[in-house]
């Protein structure tokens, strides 16, 4: 062979040493990855992102068999409050484990279809009086709670890992009186409502979740999903975690920062050209929305139903409001 035969040779021997080379580590960070996901540990994360040191509030799971979650549900049930966490708790994958890490099912004060919101119908897999002990439990934003529903709250959270609500679902939870000396957060349309009706319950306002012990409330919507993350973390640790958002293309971070809502920690101003709803906050067309006249000023409302919320206790909300700035405007 020639110099220049040999040195191709040498340069094709080098390529194919580096290819391998690549597949190797490729290898081993795979199989570390998936070494670390079996891992129930949890972590948290220094400014960088980097892994630290394991976490004070991690939850031991069951060494075999599946953790129990129940979603307690009944007419106008918000989807997203509990498909949301349902899809988090379904995706969990731990390698090498032979049951599913989560086992899901839906509880009712009866097995009777409900409607969820937008009229999805629901036939519930067990009611109140028959259905397993969970160790985890979802409530979400609702029609009001009977008596039976909060009773079997307050027994079951008793033995939980984590009992959670999600958006105003919170109410329901804070109902059974169990928020009652803690803090909570709730949709952020709700604070001022929440903060008059629980005013034992220190509620949290730019907060994504708020957790208590084995009580946790998440604030509006999204924010579930975010909150069922953190129940995954807090079980199984952090890379778990991040695989499962991963596998849902979820890219929302607000679950490993629970004071990521600071969106929402000040109200929006009402203004006579652009009015809220003096009881959720959200907009109205003046012109055609439901109001109400207190104290020379003028209020709008979304519904006839948060006029009647309103009128039942105007100076509560005007001193609840107060820190927006003037809502009023005309008075016609």
């Amino acid at each position: 062979m020639n110099e220049q035969t040999n040195a191709m040779i040498g340069t094709e021997l080098l390529e194919t040493a580096a290819k391998l080379g690549l597949v190797a580590m490729i290898a081993l960070s795979v199989v570390g990855d998936l070494s670390a996901s079996s891992a129930p540990a949890e972590t948290t994360s220094s400014s960088d992102g980097s892994n630290t040191a394991p976490k004070a509030n991690s939850i031991k799971p069951p060494a075999q068999g599946s953790i129990p979650v129940a979603f307690l549900v009944s007419e106008g049930a918000v989807i997203i409050d509990f498909c949301g966490p349902w899809e988090v708790f379904q995706d969990v994958n731990i390698p090498g484990r032979k049951d599913p890490p989560f086992r899901l099912y839906t509880v009712a004060e009866s097995t009777a279809p409900i409607h969820a919101s937008g009229g999805m119908q629901i036939v519930p897999d067990y009611a109140l009086a028959d259905a397993p002990a969970p160790k985890v439990i979802v409530i979400p934003a609702q029609s009001e709670p009977s008596e039976a529903m909060l009773e079997w709250i307050r027994k079951a959270t008793t033995n939980t890992d984590v009992t959670m609500s999600v958006c105003t679902g919170a109410f329901v939870l804070a109902k059974t009186g169990l928020l009652n000396g803690k803090s909570a957060t709730t949709y952020h349309g709700a604070f001022e409502r929440f903060a008059m009706q629980f005013p034992d319950v220190q509620l949290k306002r730019g907060a994504r979740f708020v957790e208590n012990g084995n009580l946790a409330t998440a604030g509006g919507l999204s924010s579930g999903i975010d909150l069922a993350l953190r129940v995954v973390e807090r079980y199984y640790g952090r890379e778990v975690a991040l695989k499962t958002a991963y596998n849902m293309e979820y890219q929302g971070e607000g679950w490993m920062n629970p004071d990521s809502n600071q969106a929402y920690a000040t109200s929006l101003v009402s203004t006579p050209e652009h009015p809220l709803c003096t009881v959720c906050g959200m907009d109205v067309d003046p012109k055609t929305a439901p109001k109400s006249v207190f104290k020379g000023a003028t209020y709008y409302f979304c519904s006839e139903d948060d006029k009647k919320t309103f009128e039942a206790a105007p100076d509560k909300f005007v001193s609840a409001i107060a820190p927006r700035s003037a809502l009023s405007g005309s008075s016609n």
